[in-house]
Order: structure tokens, then C-alpha cells, then sequence
């Protein structure tokens, strides 16, 4: 069998911690996946993976070689995607998961262009709030925001995220406005719902940070609909800038206690460590890095 299909073989297992998964990614039977590893291991001489009917493990030996042949099949197909680059334009499919809003407000009134210049690649967005597992569910890219805690993803930081206080201009001719934080439990709250949970408004205030209750008479687990209801008059909201910019420029909607904004959050591309980044999803990064570059309410700012 070929040495290189058998590295293959054994990263995508070791990433996917299963030999069906490893198969489906690889796009061959499970038979065929599991005679490689046997020859695999055979040639070294040692075990590789400690498995049972139930468990998959990676031993010391296959730790090492592991990390080795990853390195190894990097340069291969760096190499080759030089070589190739001057031949052909990138083409394939890139599985991208990113919010609802975002999608919809950002990328695709821009996908056009994007599909312009690489017509030959196709995009399969997954429109979700949640977090996914990039290996597991077979996601090349990724919107993230905020901290990253996770090692095994490889983030390219493309944009930030600014929280701001803001209300409709109704509104506050109806009930008045905030002029401290304190002011704000007198008001109608807009709650942003995240798994499950109202997600708490940070504020800075005397050099500290401050999380007050984002609860309200009205929340929702959707981005627009939290837009919608700020439109609507239904109270105060503590959101992204980047969900309003139309509506702040007229004057319709207008921000409030900016002296106690929170630092703004980094946005992040990210992707699974330990695979090879073709060079569609480096363009995809690149065009949603671009994306963030042109408008302001996006914009890296430090």
C-alpha cells in the first residue's frame, strides 16, 4: 500500500478518534482504512493506537509519529500546492459555520464577488449560534468571537467586535435617557439569549469591569430579532455595533453610556490544527479577513 495513504490514513484517525469517520473523510471503505494502519504499524514494528471494542487510543510511539507526519504531509502538499498554483485555480468545496446575522449582513452580499474570482469553488454555509467541532463535523472554517481557549485550532484573527449600549430614538423620547449604569435597572432590557442563558452587559467603569443582568421583559437567542426589537421600541439593548450601523448613521437609533464601553472583542477565522490548509479556504479567510478590513463596525482597531 502507498506510504503516504497510510499517513494519511492514520492522521485523519487520530483526528477524528474514529476509523468510519476516518474512512467517510477519506472517501474509502472502513476495510481499507484499517488495512493501512495494520501496515503502517507492521512497517515500524510497533503499535500505533491502543484499541478495543469501545476505545481508541494513541500510544507513545504514535503520539511521535503523529506529530512527525504531520509535519511531513504539510510540506508535501505545500510543496505540491506551489507547484500546482501556477496550473490551476483553487476549486472544491469550503464548509464555513458562521452566525445567522453575520452571514446574512456581511457575506453574502459579497459571496458574488468572491464566487467571481474563484468560480470553482462552491460554499456550504452552516448558519448556527453554536459552537461547533471542526474535525468531528467536517467544518473548514469557523467564526469565533471573543477569547479562544482551545489549542487544537489554529485562529487567524480578521476583525473586532464592539459592544455598544444604544436604544431607539423613540424610546428615549418616551422614557428618557440613561445617564449612568444605574439608571439602566429603572429601563427595558433587551436579553440576548445564549445557550440558554441571558448573556450579562459588560461595562467599564473606575478601570474595572462591571457585568450588570441582561435580563428583560423581552429576549430572544437571535441577533436580528434583537435589532428588530430595539427598532420595535421594546426597551434598551447592550449589543455588536456592527448590527446597526444603517440605523445609527439616520439617526433612528442612538448609543448611550459610551464612556462605560467594554474593550472590544477579537473575531477570529478559525480552523482544526494538524490539516492542510488548501489554498480555497485560505482564500475564503482571506476574503472574510477583507470583509471585516471595510467596514468600520468590523475593523481591527488595535
Amino acid at each position: 500500500m502507498d506510504r503516504l495513504d497510510s499517513m494519511r490514513a492514520f492522521v485523519r484517525v487520530v483526528e477524528s478518534g474514529s476509523f468510519s469517520q476516518a474512512a467517510r473523510d477519506l472517501n474509502v471503505s472502513q476495510p481499507t482504512v484499517s488495512k493501512q494502519l495494520a501496515a503502517l504499524e507492521a512497517r515500524l514494528g510497533t503499535p500505533l493506537l491502543s484499541r478495543n471494542s469501545r476505545t481508541l487510543a494513541v500510544t507513545l510511539a504514535g503520539q511521535e509519529y503523529y506529530e512527525a507526519t504531520v509535519r511531513i504531509l504539510e510540506d508535501i502538499d505545500s510543496i505540491e500546492e506551489k507547484v500546482l498554483a501556477g496550473q490551476s485555480s483553487p476549486s472544491g468545496l469550503v464548509r464555513v459555520t458562521l452566525s445567522p446575522a453575520f452571514g446574512r449582513l456581511y457575506v453574502i452580499p459579497r459571496l458574488r464577488a468572491f464566487q467571481d474570482r474563484f468560480p470553482d469553488v462552491a460554499i456550504d454555509m452552516e448558519v448556527s449560534g453554536r459552537h461547533v467541532d471542526l474535525v468531528e463535523e467536517g467544518i473548514d472554517v469557523a467564526i469565533r468571537i471573543g477569547p479562544l481557549s482551545d489549542s487544537a485550532l489554529v485562529a487567524r484573527r480578521i476583525g473586532d467586535m464592539r459592544m455598544i449600549t444604544l436604544a431607539s430614538a423613540s424610546y428615549l423620547a418616551l422614557h428618557g435617557k440613561p445617564e449612568t449604569l444605574d439608571d439602566l435597572r429603572s429601563h427595558q432590557r433587551i436579553g440576548y439569549v445564549h445557550k440558554g442563558s441571558v448573556v450579562g452587559w459588560e461595562f467599564t467603569a473606575h478601570g474595572r469591569r462591571i457585568t450588570l443582568d441582561g435580563g428583560g421583559a423581552f429576549r430572544t437567542n437571535d441577533a436580528e430579532h434583537v435589532r428588530g426589537a430595539v427598532l420595535a421600541g421594546l426597551g434598551i439593548a447592550h449589543h455588536a455595533s456592527w448590527l446597526f450601523p444603517d440605523v445609527l448613521a439616520s439617526g433612528e437609533v442612538v448609543r448611550i453610556l459610551d464612556d462605560h464601553a467594554p474593550p472590544p472583542l477579537p473575531i477570529f477565522a478559525i480552523t482544526a490544527s494538524g490539516r492542510r490548509m488548501p489554498s480555497r479556504v485560505r482564500h475564503f479567510i482571506d476574503f472574510l479577513a477583507d470583509i471585516c478590513a471595510e467596514e468600520a463596525e468590523l475593523r481591527i482597531t488595535e
